[in-house]
């Protein structure tokens, strides 16, 4: 502590005369409980305590305090007497002891320092405390007979102490047991033939478990096993499913982690169950060969950063009109999923190494289990590895270099649909090396899926029925198929038949998809004013649309939704055009447009949904997805932290108004046209719903006389009318090659040369 001009810093007051104050009180106290005037003055008491060891060494330490002291004090106010002081004598010393012992030499001589000091301080104890012992040194050579004195009282304290510590170890063993489920292979069914509609995630699957089974293969390449999978995706596809897969194929136990298994009420016994789960996994590793564990809904393991502010984004006042008679239901599913997202409501089971999971952090504290656990997880998947067992214990003592570990063979799986959630140290490689998305099923996935729960109760469904149930059951996860036969089987049992039938199935759809129906009936105005509404927005979707098929049509109440018309996609793409988005618009404006024809100009407030989704919609053309005038995206403007920005389609309201409503109105009038040429279908279809309140898409092509998209398909235009082979546009779905690209000039240049070669050689 030396300042810039070479004296030492000053101390404050009370920490220069705290060790002096503390010897003079404790040397008070000794002296003042001898002094008995007249008979012992304080004079007297002061030599008698000055004449014992325990005097004359607390005098001292003040003695050498005070002289520490004006050591100091000199130094503060003389910089040559410091700096002689602090860097010719301590420092200089300490440059020669460091230059001529080495810092293991150093070591020992501390060593044997500090025990020197512990010998006599326990002599002068000893001698203080026995009456029998005379000086240090008998206090030193008679230590054997003192121990064995005061080895009743040790044993005693030690009992006490052990008590207690197992009080607590038997309340933290406890609480460390539960929430891990060991299946062993005999138990385990579950074969790659019952998971049905992942195709694409099993073939990568079976990779990971080539490594499981034959490791030697890559390790004596110099590679390593990738020790960790992540299945990430929506409920119900069939992760969990996919785990038991693994375990049943390889033939090794399956190690299931609860969800909550580290959410504990004490800190600490998160740490000590990670610390048992993992040493049962090596247990079970080299006795089996190797061991499947698999954390479901691994997102509850939370992670180590603080939650960033804020609420990730919801559907809030989307869903009203999401679900409701007027809203998005008359979009097409892939218009809905483009508009939710450019709001920033979609579901966020993004991607786990893209932007979220540095922004959605989660479970600190208590939460995903308490402090510690995580980092206790992170370090047993790939912490250092250390050599364990009592024989290397031993042949540590006895100097002998320790076995090498054994390879432990742990596939470790995780399940979650919140990626985001976890910790980016969980998800790096040598932790999670693979991640898969086990996302909906597609169309064929849909397909076998059906095919096998079909398989399972007796039905008389043609291949046909099947088929077309799963073109219109988009984004069902294997579970939702599951529960939509399980609940066909239960309409036919309450029928008083053995067989499920097509109906019953397509019940079960409607049941499950939109709810059951209420009682309410309409009063006969209302009901053909909703049968008008509803049947204006079919007539508008069966002539327009080309991307989605009509799955029902009903004015049956429920909730608060008077009546809507459900869409399905025809293929499984993963982009949408123009011209979809514009059919979108009209089918939403087409209730607008069929009251106002029908009802002489007048309208309900039932299009108020319609209204806001076509807006909506036309805002996100013009100024996010690059549909209009517009060539910036307002999507791309400032965000919140937690990556989901304020709804960009407010912004494109403000500033471009004006060709929002233009468009719209361009929109509407079109529609009205085509509403007002179709005029004797959409009564005729009204009043079939008016006699039997739903209706299928089926229903709605026989009443109309032409196939769905009709209208679009005679008057092609961009997309639906590009045609790769040449012909006059129509019917996409027939393209099955791509036309070849035109060749480089390179190339052209390169045959021209050569065919120029092949005349010169011929002259």
């Amino acid at each position: 502590m030396t300042t810039t001009t070479g004296k030492r810093r000053k101390t404050p007051f009370f920490d220069r005369i705290k060790v002096t104050l503390f010897l003079v009180i404790v040397s008070a106290f000794f002296i003042w409980k001898d002094v008995n005037d007249p008979f012992v003055t304080t004079g007297d008491a002061f030599a008698d305590f000055a004449a014992t060891t325990l005097g004359r060494i607390l005098l001292g330490l003040l003695a050498v305090e005070i002289l520490r002291q004006v050591h100091y004090l000199v130094s503060e106010h003389w910089a040559g007497y410091n700096r002689l002081w602090a860097d010719r004598i301590f420092e200089g010393t300490n440059r020669q002891v460091t230059k001529r012992f080495g810092d293991f030499t150093r070591f020992r001589v501390r060593r044997v320092a500090r025990w020197a000091v512990l010998v006599v301080i326990y002599a002068y104890l000893a001698m203080l405390l026995r009456d029998d012992i005379g000086s240090p040194a008998e206090a030193i050579t008679r230590a054997p007979d003192i121990f064995l004195d005061l080895l009743p009282i040790i044993l005693q304290f030690a009992f006490y102490g052990a008590l207690v510590m197992f009080q607590f170890v038997a309340i933290f063993w406890f609480l460390s047991r539960g929430g891990i489920d060991i299946v062993f292979p005999e138990d385990i069914e579950t074969r790659f033939d019952k998971v049905w509609g992942q195709d694409h995630v099993l073939s990568h699957i079976k990779e990971n478990i080539a490594f499981l089974e034959k490791p030697d293969e890559i390790e004596a390449k110099g590679g390593y096993i990738p020790g960790g999978i992540l299945l990430w995706g929506p409920p119900g596809t069939g992760k969990t499913l996919i785990a038991e897969a693994i375990a049943g194929e390889v033939g090794k136990p399956f190690v299931f982690v609860d969800p909550g298994a580290f959410i504990q009420m004490f800190f600490g016994v998160g740490i000590l169950k990670v610390k048992r789960l993992f040493r049962k996994l090596r247990k079970l590793s080299l006795k089996h060969g190797g061991v499947v564990v698999f954390f479901d809904e691994a997102d509850s393991l939370g992670s180590r950063g603080m939650s960033l502010g804020g609420t990730p984004p919801t559907e809030g006042a989307l869903g009203e009109y999401l679900s409701s008679c007027n809203g998005f239901s008359y979009l097409s599913p892939a218009t809905q999923h483009s508009l939710l997202e450019a709001l920033g409501s979609h579901d966020t089971t993004a991607a786990p190494r893209g932007g979220l999971v540095n922004r959605v952090v989660m479970g600190a504290g208590m939460g995903g289990g308490g402090m510690g656990t995580l980092q206790a997880l992170l370090t047993e998947i790939s912490g250092l590895t250390k050599p364990r067992g009592l024989s290397n214990r031993i042949r540590r003592i006895l100097g002998m270099k320790p076995k090498l570990p054994p390879k432990y063979r742990i596939l470790i799986m995780m399940a979650t649909n919140m990626p985001g959630a976890l910790d980016p140290a969980l998800l790096r490689p040598g932790r999670i090396d693979r991640m898969y998305k086990v996302g909906y099923p597609s169309k064929d996935g849909r397909l076998r899926t059906f095919q096998g729960y079909l398989a399972k109760v007796k039905h008389n469904l043609t291949p046909e029925e099947v088929d077309k149930v799963a073109v219109t059951t988009p984004y069902f996860s294997g579970a939702k198929i599951k529960d939509l036969v399980n609940e066909a089987l239960i309409h036919a049992i309450r029928e008083g038949r053995e067989q499920v039938t097509f109906a019953d199935v397509w019940h079960a759809k409607a049941l499950k998809q939109f709810g059951p129906p209420d009682d309410h009936e309409y009063v006969v105005r209302e009901r053909w004013a909703v049968a008008i509404h509803e049947a204006s927005h079919a007539v508008a979707a069966h002539l327009l649309r080309t991307h989605a098929a009509i799955d029902i049509v009903t004015i049956e109440r429920r909730g608060d939704t008077g009546g809507f018309v459900s869409n399905i996609p025809i293929e499984d793409r993963f982009t949408a055009w123009r011209s979809e988005k514009e059919a979108d618009i009209k089918t939403s404006l087409a209730s607008l447009a069929g009251e106002r024809l029908f009802f002489g100009h007048d309208n309900s407030s039932g299009v108020t949904g319609d209204l806001m989704a076509a807006t909506r919609t036309a805002a996100a053309m013009e100024g996010v997805w690059g549909m209009g005038d517009q060539l910036s995206s307002f999507l791309g403007l400032s965000q919140s932290a937690i990556g989901a920005g304020p709804d960009p389609t407010d912004r494109v309201l403000r500033s471009l108004g004006p060709q929002v409503e233009r468009k719209l109105q361009t929109l509407y009038d079109e529609v009205y046209a085509l509403l007002e040429e179709h005029r004797e279908q959409v009564l005729q279809l009204a009043g079939v719903l008016v006699d039997r309140k739903t209706i299928s898409g089926d229903d709605v092509a026989e009443i109309m006389g032409t196939p769905q998209g009709s209208r679009t398909i005679h008057r092609p235009q961009g997309f639906i009318a590009f045609d790769p082979e040449g012909g006059d546009g129509g019917d996409v779905s027939r393209y099955t090659s791509i036309p070849s690209l035109p060749k480089s000039g390179k190339v052209k240049k390169a045959k021209a040369k050569k065919k120029k070669k092949s005349d010169d050689d011929d002259d």
